[in-house]
């Protein structure tokens, strides 16, 4: 029986970091976004309830799959086992920042 895969994706939405836990991460098909699908959350049957894990629950409760910006992807990783889902704040002085650019470049013929 083969291993089944979780993924740790960490991305940037206005200004928070958000970590969630997906079992299929692919590049689809739709240029410049990351598909994620079958996000995966901690389970409900614990009486302590982590509320930083509920609120990415419930903004994703619904979603069967989601397309993430190319560039707000920070990192996807294989991990061995699920961590929990968080939201945390993109720290103002951090030493390493995203730049921005172009997924594709100009055509030469093309003024800017």
């Amino acid at each position: 029986m083969a291993a089944s895969h979780i993924f740790r994706i960490m991305f940037v939405n206005q200004g928070k970091v958000y970590e969630v836990y997906a079992r299929k991460v692919s590049h689809g098909d739709l240029f410049g976004f990351i598909e994620v699908e079958e996000l995966v959350f901690g389970e409900r049957s614990s009486v302590v309830l982590d509320p930083a894990e509920e609120r990415i629950k419930g903004e994703f409760s619904g979603v069967k799959r989601t397309f993430l910006p190319l560039h707000s992807i920070l990192r996807i990783d294989e991990v061995k086992k699920q961590g929990t889902a968080k939201i945390t704040a993109l720290e103002a002085g951090a030493n390493v920042a995203q730049f921005p650019m172009p997924l594709y470049p100009a055509s030469p013929g093309e003024k800017k």
